[in-house]
């Protein structure tokens, strides 16, 4: 059954994308059955026509996390910290400005700040930072917070997160990132961070985003103890709201990217009816079956990010002969996923090149929008490098 399933993927073609779309329960049933080579020589493929050419994106950005302080407790969540807690911290505008200049030294073009859901912070301490940020550093793009960060200033100011967004893109803010998606699926949602609001907040602020044409990717992390119909669902709602915003003739997502969760020094893996971190979580082949899924199933989502912070660089390296086109970010420094327990948080950028190039792939930078870039190359000269992280 999924081999005539594959078989018929194959005479997909980008003039009609919708046209041979995969039902949930298609998906599902390749999800459970398909062997990973079958899969990942199908999304292959599927990649070569979506986004044709030998060459792989990256990005050279850093991420700024801002606060840690937050109110929403995600079961998973090792970076965040309690209010009044000891470790609570909020960064100076100086402090984020370093950060911005580091980042310009090494040629890099865009900032992903983001941080918890913090109380304490007037709507007017997220304006001026913008402002600020926007007239000391005007050649970076700043796509900052998510959706629940969005909601939190909703909730503080009583203005809708419309009109939230909205403040905010006349400050300075290019784009909402996806970050806090975890599972669109309510019951998974519910059981890991009940807090966070159902799938349909989140679809609603990105949807809003979105009418205000400001550059949204959308994001997935699993391994919760979900199974394979859940994560296609996940993949089903993305590919709807990307199907409305296309409609719409407004900005759609630009990528989807997604990993499992991070639970090395989290006590989340320990938890819920008996299961253990070794259950939770997922490995490297699971990983790779859920970029290849992706890959098929988003047929109006173009790119997908292999996540080399999380999975390492080799297992990214095989998502690019899976159904991934781009590498994502030099990143530079990353305290959320780090926080439970990844230790590379950063890449140069001639690391990443280099894994690219061994994929048998060329590599080009690019912008927030995967708008391409002159990208240079070891003749050239030193590549961008990561700096060290400002205490």
């Amino acid at each position: 059954m999924w081999a005539s399933i594959l078989e018929r993927q194959a005479a997909w073609t980008a003039d009609d994308p919708t046209a041979l779309r995969l039902s949930a329960e298609e998906a599902t049933l390749l999800y459970e059955t398909a062997p990973l080579h079958a899969l990942m020589s199908a999304a292959l493929m599927r990649r070569k026509k979506q986004v044709p050419g030998a060459e792989v994106t990256y990005l050279i950005d850093r991420n700024v996390n801002y606060t840690n302080a937050c109110t929403i407790n995600c079961q998973f969540c090792s970076f965040y910290r309690p209010m009044g807690h000891d470790e609570v911290y909020t960064q100076t505008i100086d402090e984020i400005s370093n950060r911005f200049s580091e980042l310009e030294s090494i040629g890099g073009v865009r900032v992903l700040m983001q941080g918890g859901v913090n109380p304490d912070l007037p709507f007017s301490w997220y304006t001026d930072v913008l402002r600020e940020l926007r007239e000391r550093h005007p050649s970076i793009d700043l796509d900052c917070f998510s959706p629940i960060e969005i909601q939190g200033m909703s909730d503080i100011t009583g203005m809708s997160t419309l009109d939230v967004l909205r403040e905010l893109k006349e400050a300075g803010m290019h784009g909402l990132p996806g970050g806090g998606a975890e599972m669109l699926v309510e019951g998974v949602r519910r059981d890991v961070s009940p807090k966070k609001g159902g799938p349909e907040q989140w679809i609603r602020i990105m949807r809003e985003a979105q009418h205000l044409n400001l550059v949204t990717s959308a994001t997935n992390v699993f391994g919760f103890g979900e199974g394979p119909a859940e994560r296609v669902e996940h993949l089903v709602r993305v590919r709807g709201m990307q199907d409305e915003a296309l409609a719409r003739g407004e900005l759609p997502f630009t990528s989807f990217i997604a990993w499992p969760v991070q639970l090395e020094t989290n006590s989340f893996g320990r938890r819920n009816r008996g299961q253990n971190r070794v259950e939770l979580g997922a490995g490297p082949s699971e990983y790779l079956r859920h970029v290849a899924i992706a890959r098929l199933m988003l047929d109006v989502v173009d790119h997908i990010q292999a996540s080399w912070p999380t999975m390492g660089v080799d297992v990214a390296q095989m998502a690019l002969l899976g159904g991934a086109d781009d590498i994502g970010s030099t990143m530079m420094e990353e305290n959320v996923v780090s926080a439970s327990g990844t230790s590379k948080i950063s890449a140069s950028e001639i690391e990443l090149q280099r894994l690219i190039a061994r994929a048998g792939l060329k590599p080009r930078r690019r912008n927030s929008r995967y708008e391409l870039l002159e990208t240079p190359t070891e003749e050239d000269g030193p590549l961008a490098s990561p700096v060290p992280a400002l205490a």
